[in-house]
């Protein structure tokens, strides 16, 4: 049976050349960066190099990097850090309503103990208004938190136009970049920004790595106590291995980026062309232009999209329903909530993302069988 892996926005098989360059950080090279000794010292110097490349990727200075353990984390980070930092000059956050948990669940925490949170809606297309943003600014914001694309529907959102407004009101901006570091040019001065968080097993790095971007200058109190890794910003041993995989997995990214969003773009557009033309009642979600290039995501009437995806992988397809993080939950997704679609509907969303691995032989392999279990679905559906 054929294998078609088409679940990138949840996770990505580590590149041969990622898993080559952490092997030796498994092993013989497993010195503390900490240490003074020169099997340590080979240590700190893999993790400065790593920290080159990301920054690079990005467009930033190494010394505006910092690694954590993942996008959670350093969404968390640059929320709590922010706050806290500039705790006597304000105590009010900005967001939207269809960012990832990491950063609506830090905002309802906060706002549990004395700050306070403003989340502006979005259009049908999940993209939201740089002027409602504007508008939701009050002289106590602190930090105003817009995801750079939606990790379920795809919808870049207009980071650069809200950034001029964060400029102009004198606040912090950070931004979840998690969907697009690795998968699209990014560069933190053309978006404006002064956070944002990276996520190493979406670009084809390891899994309990990621890091942060914070622009010199913006005030930020550390995340975790302890210690003093990380410039002082985040206590702990390193996690040499995962930080080397994603220094290895971000020049990868930087090397081959242009090629693979064409490519991917015109496979993407091939497989919605296919399953609208052979699927009746069939709807992509999200905004028609403004989105990722590896991401097709929809909703098919009158069907459920978990039992869409047990029968893929009955033929050997990995989809996801909407995001990767609540797949257990049985709400629908808050994101096709904010953006004004039904609930039964919502239930029968369907999300593709590819990779650099997608072939057009894997998207003739979905389009031809998931009519038929669409057909078969709706025979057995009460919808």
């Amino acid at each position: 049976m054929k294998f078609v892996y088409l679940d990138h926005a949840a996770t990505t098989r580590p590149a041969d050349e990622v898993v080559e360059a952490m092997r030796p950080y498994l092993s013989e090279r497993f010195g503390n960066p900490s240490a003074l000794y020169s099997l340590g010292r080979r240590s700190r110097s893999a993790i400065e190099e790593a920290r080159s490349e990301v920054a690079s990727l990005i467009g930033a200075d190494p010394d505006e990097v910092y690694f954590t353990s993942g996008g959670s984390e350093s969404d968390n980070m640059a929320l709590w850090g922010t706050l806290i930092a500039n705790d006597g000059e304000g105590g009010h956050l900005v967001t939207t309503n269809i960012e990832h948990h990491a950063v609506l669940e830090t905002a309802e925490f906060l706002a549990d103990h004395g700050y306070e949170a403003t989340i502006v809606g979005v259009d049908g297309a999940a993209r939201v208004d740089p002027a409602d943003m504007e508008e939701a600014i009050r002289p106590d914001t602190v930090v105003v938190s817009l995801m750079h694309a939606n990790n379920e529907v795809g919808t870049i959102e207009p980071v650069a136009d809200v950034s001029r407004a964060c400029r102009r009101a004198g606040v912090y901006l950070h931004t979840d970049a998690v969907q697009t570091v690795g998968n699209i040019p990014v560069d933190v001065d053309e978006l404006g920004v002064d956070l944002l968080s990276i996520s190493g097993h979406k670009l084809y790095g390891p899994k309990g790595v990621g890091a942060i971007y914070v622009r010199n200058g913006v005030r930020i109190s550390r995340f975790i106590q302890g210690g003093e890794q990380e410039r002082g910003m985040r206590a702990g041993t390193e996690n040499i291995a995962g930080i080397v995989g994603l220094g290895a997995a971000a020049r990868l990214a930087s090397s081959e980026m242009s090629a693979k969003v064409e490519r991917i773009a015109r496979l993407r557009d091939r497989l919605v062309e296919r399953l609208t033309g052979s699927i009746d009642e069939i709807l992509l979600n999200g905004h028609p232009t403004e989105r990722l290039p590896n991401n097709a995501h929809f909703r098919i009437r009158r069907i459920e999209g978990e039992a869409i995806c047990l029968h893929l992988d009955t033929v050997g397809i990995c989809a996801s329903t909407g995001s990767a993080c609540s797949s257990e939950a049985l709400e629908p997704s808050h994101v096709l909530m904010a953006m004004g679609v039904p609930t039964i509907e919502a239930h029968g969303s369907l999300r593709f993302s590819l990779g650099r691995d997608t072939t057009e032989e894997d998207i003739e392999y979905v389009a031809e069988n998931l009519p038929p279990i669409v057909e078969r679905l709706r025979a057995m559906s009460p919808l």
